[in-house]
């Protein structure tokens, strides 16, 4: 079914290093009261569809996104589902929902609180279960590894992932939700000590507290609401194998098919925001989309200026859709990861409606 998908509403919190005290309802109910403001609605049960992203093993428990549902409401009932993941697949699924005829409006949102576990370690259980999960290898020490395959083999060097850094406090500068941001020359990014060679602490998204959420619906939703809206006009995403041993860590194979399948290349991209977690994994993923010279890449900083676990994806949505509403550009994508070393990805491409 050919159903026209438009973003209408988007909110995002502060990266915060450290909650405190706050709880995962706490950290997304401000978010949710934003979306609903924006397009003049009062709760979720005013929507057709919710889709929520999280992942228990951050808060060791069972079942824990259920407790997250409680910013929803309890009553009365609605069609609510989850995704053990970036919220940016629970959009995915948002999507497929409203195509299938079965909604016309869709709520998603993306939560995690990170700080209080170690969240590399926790990130090991996303690894191949019999040979990878039980030497518990955390998420850092497999980036450095990718990232010494690339340095090794001369396709990146050094400085281009201090470039890269810099580029993303510097554009972080602009963005109030960012928890890293500043005017740092490559030079001095470089002088930096070595975290887990070849990484410095630079290199690595840090962990942040946090929610977004984002609400779509059809194009006559949205004229219905008479709200500002991005048409969602391609969504893709593929997945590789988890055995690292048998894919090329230094390229991105499945970004690049997903690319093709949307044909992204078929006009020009005004911005692109790339969930990036590590420094060298950006300079991939340009080199995989063909990204041309115009496109302005992460305007909002990216992951690098602040990483909420299980939001960023959707909230590299929500940037592309913010800056088309604003007037500042009239395409843009998206692009969401899960998994070591760029694993799995997502993209969305956003038009001016």
């Amino acid at each position: 079914m050919d159903i026209d998908i438009c973003i209408v509403a988007f909110s995002q919190s502060a990266c915060l290093a450290q909650a405190g005290a706050a709880n995962e309802v706490e950290l997304i109910m401000p978010e949710l009261e934003a979306v609903y403001r924006q397009v003049g609605i009062s709760n979720a049960q005013d929507v057709d569809f919710v889709c929520s992203g999280s992942c228990d093993y951050l808060q060791g428990a069972a079942f824990a996104f259920v407790s997250g549902v409680d910013a929803l409401g309890a009553v009365p009932p609605i069609q609510e589902s989850h995704v053990e993941m970036d919220a940016a697949w629970a959009l995915y699924e948002a999507v497929l929902k409203i195509r299938m005829g079965h909604a016309e409006s869709a709520l998603v949102y993306g939560f995690s609180k990170s700080s209080p576990g170690e969240l590399p370690i926790v990130l090991s259980q996303q690894l191949d279960p019999y040979y990878l999960a039980p030497q518990w290898i955390d998420s850092i020490s497999l980036a450095a590894l990718q990232a010494r395959l690339m340095l090794d083999r001369g396709i990146i060097e050094l400085s281009d992932m201090a470039a890269v850094v810099a580029s993303s406090r510097r554009c972080a500068i602009e963005n109030k939700k960012a928890q890293l941001s500043g005017q740092f020359s490559v030079s001095d990014l470089l002088k930096e000590p070595e975290y887990v060679s070849p990484l410095r602490r630079a290199d690595c998204s840090p962990i942040s507290d946090g929610a977004s959420a984002m609400i779509i619906c059809t194009k006559s939703k949205a004229e219905e609401w008479n709200v500002p809206f991005a048409r969602l006009v391609g969504i893709d995403h593929r997945i590789e194998t988890h055995n690292l041993g048998m894919r090329d860590l230094t390229t991105s194979h499945s970004t690049r098919l997903v690319a093709e399948a949307l044909s992204i290349h078929s006009d020009s991209l005004d911005i692109a925001e790339l969930y990036a977690p590590f420094s060298h994994q950006q300079l991939i993923l340009e080199k995989s989309l063909e990204l041309r010279p115009e496109t302005d890449i992460n305007p909002s900083g990216g992951v690098l200026a602040g990483n909420l676990m299980m939001a960023s994806g959707l909230s590299r949505v929500g940037e592309v859709f913010d800056r088309i509403v604003d007037g500042k550009a009239s395409r843009g994508l998206a692009h969401a990861t899960s998994g070591p070393c760029l694993q799995h990805n997502l993209l969305a491409i956003l038009e001016r409606g």
